[in-house]
């Protein structure tokens, strides 16, 4: 456990320093127009998504260990090309494969985790992770700062030097697990794309995961353009969310041990985006800075124990109801809805929230809620189709694969 989660906590810090200093140094340095770089990003993520089930299934097959520590060296190289890129093309090349990479090691990190780990222990282990992802991009934003004020193109170039350096360190970090055989396989290759139960739920975790870009996106330009909180809010809302989620996110999965708890956890999380949506929406109607300030943060406080919520939910339910011989495929699916909510954010929530005001803030909280009640069905369809499919399958003789 310690050793995945230093892994994560390593690349972690080269994409914190990534994720701040990216969008200008595409701009600034390469060349490109704002344009330009949101539409290569877009079609990116979605690329890198739908490659995240058949990499999965590469990791099922050939081993979780094995094409994390491959994939973990192959972004450090397609990072690396960034350097090198000078125009839009070179940039839309070089963005699918970062992304393809991305996602696929996502993918196949979980199945390693899965497949070292207890399955009681699993949801445990993965807020531990979380805590570290978390606590190495707070990191990285810093030193991404650092080059933002510097602000000259070496500085840029370093960060994304460390930033490849860091998957470098967490490939050798992975290398010395041990692999996870693969099990017997049973069924279709691609197992993943027939099961509607669980395509369901990636896609509720998916509409449950646009809080992600929320606050990182919309919340910022609310802040900015609707309210009369001081601008440094921003910062200090994200502050907040990074240093919740490092002290008390594992406190919060203790809490979810089973597939009616990741519902109820899930069921919880929408009723907390919902409430947070409402408070975000009256921070426009305060009447000072500091008011605005007050209930700026009291939202945010709501919104970061609905996230660990929806978070601690997901990973049981992403676990728990994929088959043990096809984690990594599954894993790729649900684990990747970060770069679906990644696609759909900025025109979704700033046409909601920046456009609408406070009835989009109530529109979306809505839609977290419906979300979060609509999980519970789905993971009992969910069990009910897996009862069935392991009721019909022949029975694997041992030695036989």
């Amino acid at each position: 456990m310690h050793r995945l989660a230093a892994a994560q906590l390593t690349n972690s810090i080269g994409d914190g320093a990534f994720y701040v200093t990216s969008a200008l140094y595409f701009t600034r340095v390469v060349g490109l127009s704002a344009t330009q770089v949101g539409l290569g990003l877009t079609i990116g993520w979605a690329i890198g998504f739908l490659a995240g089930v058949p990499l999965g299934h590469l990791a099922d097959r050939r081993g979780p260990r094995t094409t994390a520590v491959l994939l973990a060296i192959a972004t450090a190289v397609t990072i690396s090309s960034f350097l090198f890129v000078r125009s839009f093309m070179p940039f839309l090349i070089a963005v699918c494969l970062y992304t393809t990479c991305q996602c696929g090691l996502t993918g196949a990190r979980q199945a390693l985790l899965a497949g070292l780990v207890a399955p009681e222990l699993r949801t445990k282990t993965r807020a531990v992770i979380q805590a570290a992802i978390n606590g190495g991009i707070a990191i990285g934003a810093g030193l991404g700062g650092l080059a933002l004020y510097i602000d000259t193109p070496a500085a840029y170039m370093a960060v994304f030097t460390v930033d490849a350096i860091s998957f470098l360190i967490c490939a050798a970090i992975l290398r010395p697990l041990p692999e996870v055989p693969p099990a017997p396989s049973n069924g279709p290759k691609l197992a993943v794309l027939r099961d509607r139960p669980y395509a369901l739920l990636a896609l509720l975790n998916t509409i449950m995961l646009l809080h992600v870009p929320l606050i990182t996106l919309a919340t910022p330009l609310w802040i900015v353009q609707h309210t009369d909180a001081p601008r440094w809010m921003v910062s200090a809302i994200l502050l907040l969310n990074t240093v919740s989620v490092v002290l008390f996110q594992v406190r919060v999965a203790r809490q979810v041990t089973s597939l009616q708890s990741a519902a109820r956890s899930m069921r919880h999380a929408g009723a907390l985006l919902l409430v947070s949506c409402v408070v975000f929406a009256l921070s426009a109607l305060g009447t000072s800075a500091w008011i605005a300030a007050g209930i700026l943060l009291v939202a945010a406080l709501v919104q970061t124990y609905g996230e660990m919520m929806q978070s601690a939910g997901a990973w049981e339910i992403s676990f728990a109801l994929a088959p043990p011989d096809k984690q990594g495929q599954y894993q790729g699916l649900f684990g990747n809805g970060l770069a679906v909510a990644r696609v759909i954010a900025p025109l979704m929530l700033t046409a909601l929230i920046v456009t609408w005001g406070i009835p989009g803030w109530i529109v979306l909280g809505a839609v977290f809620m419906i979300t979060g009640l609509l999980v519970g069905p789905a993971v009992r369809w969910a069990q009910r189709r897996s009862s069935v499919i392991a009721t019909s399958l022949p029975a694997v003789p041992i030695g036989v694969s």
